[in-house]
């Protein structure tokens, strides 16, 4: 179980905000997942990872499903 501070919550819910609603719940679950792995977690970490998890669901190729993107192509 991780413990984050209002700030620290208000910067995890800010970068989930530019995701799609139906993306949100596995950002956040992602960037729990990762905070966990470490003993101590501050400001830098939580920014650190939070990039990171966005980075990675604002991806494009995530879109794609099977080699057919969402459009069928």
């Amino acid at each position: 179980m991780i413990s984050l501070t209002d700030t620290e919550l208000q910067t995890v819910m800010a970068a989930a905000a530019p995701l799609q609603p139906h993306q949100r719940s596995q950002f956040l679950r992602d960037v729990a997942a990762e905070l966990a792995r470490h003993p101590e977690i501050g400001a830098g970490l939580i920014g650190r990872v939070v990039r990171e998890v966005q980075r990675e669901h604002l991806n494009p190729s995530r879109l794609h499903h099977h080699g057919v993107s969402k459009f069928g192509w």
